[in-house]
């Protein structure tokens, strides 16, 4: 396939479009208004809607309602607009719709900086939303990798009947690397007769919904929704790992971070030093296995995050003190070093 030269908001948005989304609803915000300059171009060449709603608000609703009729439907965002995006995103895990949010992380909290950062993490795999729901939390590290989880995000929301994040920093939304968009077929994926298209007085007619009066009710949906978790949890985690053989230290870090994790790793063998990598592809399904069986045969886990530690928590969950899990990160915009991070490795070798 032919590679061409691509901003990580641009692939991510031509991604979407190669994946058959022809909706877009969106609010621009800085590191990832790209998305939705690239939607406004490209959504009127292929048949598709773009639509610059009035506000963060009001695009996540917009997206339900695309979502229940059944498209192909995704918003993007940054930090403080996917919070503003969390009640409506609360309301399409309820109602079991797929759909596809891009949140290209900013320092936070509040208006912050619009510098990279991981400091979204809890909001992502916790439920940024109110009630018993997850979506699928996605973490590419490369420009190429944006492009695979993207078409992957879409199929695995029709899949799931659920939402789908992918989630990057300021540094993948604005980094340029060559990138191929592979074909894309849907043939195997689930028919959406539950969508609302009409009857055409032909099957009765299909309600999209998340209000359950009595709980009885509303628990059995509940439950039966967690037997779909569960299996995601089975069948769905990914992650890449490198150098976990005979490692003294092993790196937990996921997106940018990790290849600046695989530099310190690089500096650490030069100093003879023995160290690992674990990056979690799907944040949410975590890669708690690969962790616990790694734990018995180190001496620690370093997570090394853009925040002041979230996913830290999840590794020493997964290890469940076999070994100690330190942290090293930096946060408000600011970048770990592969130095800085070597001298953690060193530190605890």
């Amino acid at each position: 396939m032919d590679k061409v030269l691509m901003k990580g908001n641009e692939a991510i948005a031509e991604a979407a479009i190669r994946a058959n989304c022809r909706h877009f609803f969106g609010y621009p915000i800085t590191p990832q208004t790209e998305i939705s300059a690239y939607m406004a171009k490209r959504m009127s060449k292929v048949g598709g809607t773009f639509l610059q709603a009035e506000s963060e608000v009001a695009a996540i609703n917009m997206v339900y309602g695309a979502a229940g009729a059944g498209v192909r439907v995704m918003t993007s965002s940054s930090s403080p607009g996917i919070s503003l995006k969390m009640e409506g995103l609360s309301y399409i895990a309820g109602a079991d719709l797929p759909c596809v949010i891009v949140n290209i992380v900013r320092a936070g909290p509040g208006l912050g900086g619009i510098q990279p950062a991981q400091s979204d993490y809890f909001q992502a795999v916790k439920g940024g939303g109110h009630g018993d729901y997850r979506m699928i939390v996605i973490a590419p590290s490369s420009i190429q990798e944006t492009v695979d989880c993207t078409i992957d995000a879409f199929d695995l929301a029709d899949k799931y009947r659920m939402p789908v994040m992918l989630m990057g920093d300021g540094m993948l939304g604005q980094m340029m690397e060559p990138v191929s968009f592979p074909e894309v077929k849907t043939d195997h994926l689930p028919k959406k007769d539950w969508a609302t298209t009409g009857t055409k007085m032909k099957r009765k007619a299909n309600i999209i919904n998340s209000l359950y009066i009595h709980p009885e009710e509303l628990e059995e949906v509940i439950l039966k929704r967690e037997e779909k978790y569960n299996t995601i949890y089975e069948t769905e985690v990914k992650y890449h790992t490198e150098g976990l053989e005979n490692a003294d230290v092993v790196l937990v870090a996921y997106g940018t971070t990790a290849r600046i994790a695989k530099a310190a790793i690089a500096l650490a063998k030069q100093n003879g030093i023995k160290a690992g990598l674990i990056r979690p592809i799907t944040l949410w399904p975590f890669p708690t296995d690969i962790i616990a069986k790694t734990a018995p045969n180190v001496k620690c886990m370093i997570s090394v995050e853009m925040s002041t530690g979230q996913m830290v928590e999840d590794i020493r969950l997964a290890v469940n003190g076999v070994c100690p899990v330190h942290f090293y990160g930096r946060t408000g915009g600011a970048v770990p070093t592969p130095t800085a991070i070597f001298e953690q490795i060193r530190r605890y070798a």
